[in-house]
């Protein structure tokens, strides 16, 4: 079987002919799978993976090419966890005259700095960022709340004639703001609660069973340790009758996003990097004082008097909910460390699964492929784009 995807942007010796550097469009060449290997290099039963990666970047490449759309344009830049997506952000939000949108559900909380790894407050005095510390850490915040105030950030953004850059990495918050959500029912306090003191009894492993026998679907997306998203799905349920998967189905059909969006995936094509990128993040991140602000957070009011902190979303983060089992006396500091890196693993696990599914992404490896992200950027953004800054 062969594959269609678009040549990278040549280089050197393999300059392109003149046709293409004249701008006359040119047929994808037809790469078969064993030319992908013999390309790539993927040799052997490591190569197996790598390869797999390969053909995911290969068939999400679509072909860039100059449009008359009229919408406003707008870049979406995905990725799991410890990926590079901050700093990227950054570097092209100025060389853009953009503002970046923060597609984190983490960092709409107050408080959760460190651990989030949240922008400075002098790279958010250089570059405006919207949708940063909008809630406080015991208040809950929807994924239709973040789609209705990132749309709104987003008009405004494109009213003062510049880009939005939509950055992070909570598939729920992308999904929602690029592709709608349908209307299904709003959360219930009672319901919620109904739900938290049947799993105290049972477990959460037994609601996702029952989850499964009502909408296997879903019951297939949710691993049965997401607490969060199996009591969504139930609440959705009891309130409505219907599944959490046929108000979605439903939801296909709704008016999409009014921007001329490019959707960019970074993912480091060997997990062992990824995963060595996280081990070094964490790690920096106990140094900085992550405990210390984890102590903080304990001692504020909303927390300190709430019955069950560990079942709040800002709590559930990710090295939160590892922190501050930690400070309960659950475990030791190095069960901390090693726990806080095999959540965060599990978490860029997830996050990749989710971006698999945006199929017309396009993916690069931060690490190998900044050429072709630049020639990206360059034939979407076109004449407002600034050369890079030194250093970068």
């Amino acid at each position: 079987m062969q594959i269609p995807v678009e040549p990278p942007p040549a280089r050197g010796r393999a300059a392109a002919p003149n046709a293409r550097r004249s701008g006359v469009a040119q047929r994808p060449r037809p790469i078969a799978a064993v030319a992908l290997r013999r390309r790539a290099g993927f040799r052997g039963p490591r190569g197996c993976a790598r390869l797999r990666v390969a053909h995911r970047r290969a068939i999400r490449r679509p072909r860039m090419t100059a449009s008359h759309d009229p919408r406003p344009l707008a870049i979406a830049l995905m990725g799991p966890t410890a990926s590079g997506k901050t700093a990227l952000a950054l570097d092209w939000a100025a060389r853009l005259d953009a503002e970046i949108v923060s597609v984190d559900s983490a960092l709409v909380y107050r408080g959760l700095d460190i651990g989030a790894a949240k922008p400075s407050a002098a790279e958010r005095a250089a570059v405006p960022h919207h949708l940063i510390d909008v809630r406080e850490p015991w208040q809950a915040y929807s994924a239709a709340e973040f789609a209705s105030d990132a749309r709104a950030a987003m008009d405004q953004i494109a009213a003062r004639g510049r880009l939005p850059i939509l950055a992070g990495g909570t598939g729920l918050y992308f999904h929602a703001l690029l592709h709608g959500l349908s209307d299904m029912p709003e959360a219930d306090p009672a319901t919620r609660a109904a739900l938290a003191e049947e799993a105290a009894r049972r477990g959460w492993a037994a609601l996702h069973a029952e989850l499964a026998a009502l909408d296997p679907q879903a019951a297939a997306r949710i691993h049965a340790t997401d607490a969060q998203r199996i009591q969504r799905a139930l609440e959705v349920w009891r309130l409505s009758g219907r599944t959490i998967s046929d108000w979605r189905l439903a939801s296909a059909a709704r008016p999409r996003l009014p921007f001329r969006v490019l959707k960019l995936v970074l993912a480091p094509a060997e997990r062992a990097v990824l995963h060595a990128r996280i081990e070094r993040r964490f790690e920096q991140m106990l140094a900085d004082g992550f405990l210390d602000e984890v102590r903080a957070l304990r001692a504020l009011p909303g927390l300190a008097a709430h019955p069950s902190p560990l079942e709040l979303p800002a709590i559930r983060a990710v090295g939160y909910r590892q922190a501050w089992e930690h400070l309960d006396g659950a475990f030791d500091a190095a069960q901390l460390r090693d726990r806080g890196i095999f959540a965060t693993r599990q978490l860029a696990k997830r996050q990749l699964t989710w971006l698999r599914g945006e199929l017309d992404a396009r993916w690069f490896d931060p690490l190998r492929d900044a050429a072709e992200l630049e020639h990206a950027l360059r034939l979407f953004a076109g004449a407002r784009l600034r050369a890079p800054r030194q250093g970068v």
